[in-house]
């Protein structure tokens, strides 16, 4: 049951206004958008195979294909909902945590049911993760993107493998065990995330230039790393209801192609499931990597701004709700 509250509609200074029929149409655009990316993990689910390159924004991040799917209009939105105002219905596709129903005038004059996010608690609540979020972002996005990583976190992640075993065992390494452990020996790495060295073997660990650290993170997260700009969509749906699916579907769809990279520029040899490798064994390979690396970090950091917007609202919005 959603929240209840008696705000007339001159309290909703700020808010935008969407429709019964618009809200209809995004959501059929929505669904339709989902489904390109879980249509084929969720065949595969049910057969228990999987895709080396596909699954993981499936199974590394914690939103499922199911909270993927439903839809959210977003902070400073008031979606029209002519339902019964108990808010038992879900015909607004907005019930749930972090909602309230409120007052909404149309534009023929008469007063409606409407229902929005709650600024106001979502802030107070989640103040930790926002204060979290827009520091990392922030601070990451003014940092100048650094190019000389060359994927080769993937790559220690199966250093010396003979050794430590190898992650995704099912596919083949490209230049085999000994000729990847040549490559990590004969250039420098230096992944500055967190989450992509703690997966190094042990052997890999020492021979990173940095040392990062959860401690570290905000520090040392840089616009250029493909880990980095891929973790957008977990800030977007950590974030989840006051970023609208319209950002949190653009942030997958980045993370989406910085997979399909990450992988191909790999030791592994991915040519049985169509993808051609990026040889970043080879100064062609490298300079071909670096300028995808340098598109990415571009659009990675319109995205960090978008998201930045997107909690700067919720603050104007909250501040002004209040008594």
């Amino acid at each position: 049951m959603l929240p209840q509250t008696s705000a007339a509609p001159q309290h909703l200074l700020g808010f935008d206004v969407m429709s019964e029929h618009e809200r209809d149409a995004a959501q059929r655009e929505h669904q339709e958008r989902v489904s390109t990316y879980t249509s084929d993990f969720l065949a595969r689910r049910h057969t228990g195979k999987k895709h080396p390159v596909e699954d993981f924004l499936f199974t590394y991040y914690s939103h499922s294909p199911g909270q993927l799917s439903r839809w959210h209009a977003g902070a400073g939105t008031v979606v029209v909902d002519s339902s019964d105002s108990s808010g038992t219905s879900d015909s607004g596709r907005a019930s749930g945590k972090f909602y309230t129903r409120t007052a909404v005038t149309a534009p023929s004059g008469e007063d409606l049911g409407g229902v929005t996010v709650d600024v106001v608690r979502f802030r107070a609540e989640r103040a930790s993760i926002i204060d979290f979020a827009r520091r990392l972002l922030s601070t990451t996005a003014r940092k100048p993107a650094q190019l000389g990583c060359f994927g080769l976190h993937e790559w220690a992640m199966v250093y010396r493998s003979e050794h430590h075993g190898q992650r995704h065992e099912e596919v083949p390494l490209r230049l085999g065990a000994e000729g990847t452990d040549e490559v990590v020996e004969s250039l420098n790495i230096r992944c500055t995330h967190f989450d992509a060295y703690r997966f190094y073997t042990p052997s890999a660990a020492p021979l990173n230039t940095h040392t990062p650290t959860r401690q570290k993170q905000v520090q040392m997260e840089q616009p250029g790393c493909l880990h980095a700009n891929m973790d957008l969509y977990k800030w977007a749906y950590k974030l989840l209801p006051a970023v609208s699916s319209e950002l949190l579907l653009d942030c997958f769809d980045l993370a989406w192609r910085i997979r399909e990279l990450d992988m191909r520029a790999s030791p592994y040899d991915l040519q049985e499931w169509g993808y051609e490798p990026v040889r970043i064994e080879t100064p062609s390979g490298r300079a071909a990597y670096a300028k995808a690396q340098k598109g990415f970090a571009q659009e990675a950091n319109n995205l960090r701004q978008r998201l930045l917007s997107t909690l700067d609202r919720v603050d104007a919005l909250a501040t002004r709700a209040l008594p």
